[in-house]
């Protein structure tokens, strides 16, 4: 599985971004994506994660209420919508592919096999 993430940008404090995953190699139905971030300085952290099939979701409590995490399987892509964005947002966004995400949504990066590039999300004050 090979994913290519792409969307951010800089943004002001309280706008929003959409950063899509795109898959290719193969289908995602029994997998989960991540959406994972890293900070300058920081270590890596989770943000979102849903399950292919069933399309459940899970989410790191401080974007709880302002990012949404969905899929599109017709073009085999997970998007993250993130509104209301304060500047500690601002990192590297990565997105990954669990391939037993049967097993639920986890928050360790360990769970997740493959790993796109990044995408660097910059939210100024």
């Amino acid at each position: 599985v090979q994913l290519q993430a792409s969307g951010g940008g800089l943004v002001q404090a309280g706008g929003s971004l959409r950063l899509s995953c795109a898959a290719s190699g193969r289908t995602l139905n029994n997998y989960a994506v991540g959406w994972f971030r890293q900070a300058p300085g920081k270590e890596r952290e989770f943000v979102a994660a849903i399950a292919w099939r069933s399309g459940s979701t899970y989410y790191a409590d401080y974007v709880k209420g302002r990012f949404t995490i969905s899929r599109d399987s017709a073009k085999n892509t997970v998007y993250l919508e993130m509104n209301s964005l304060k500047v500690e947002d601002t990192a590297v966004y990565y997105c990954a592919a669990d391939s037993r995400g049967y097993r639920g949504l986890g928050s360790r990066g360990n769970q997740y096999e493959y790993w796109g590039q990044g995408t660097l999300v910059t939210v100024s004050s």
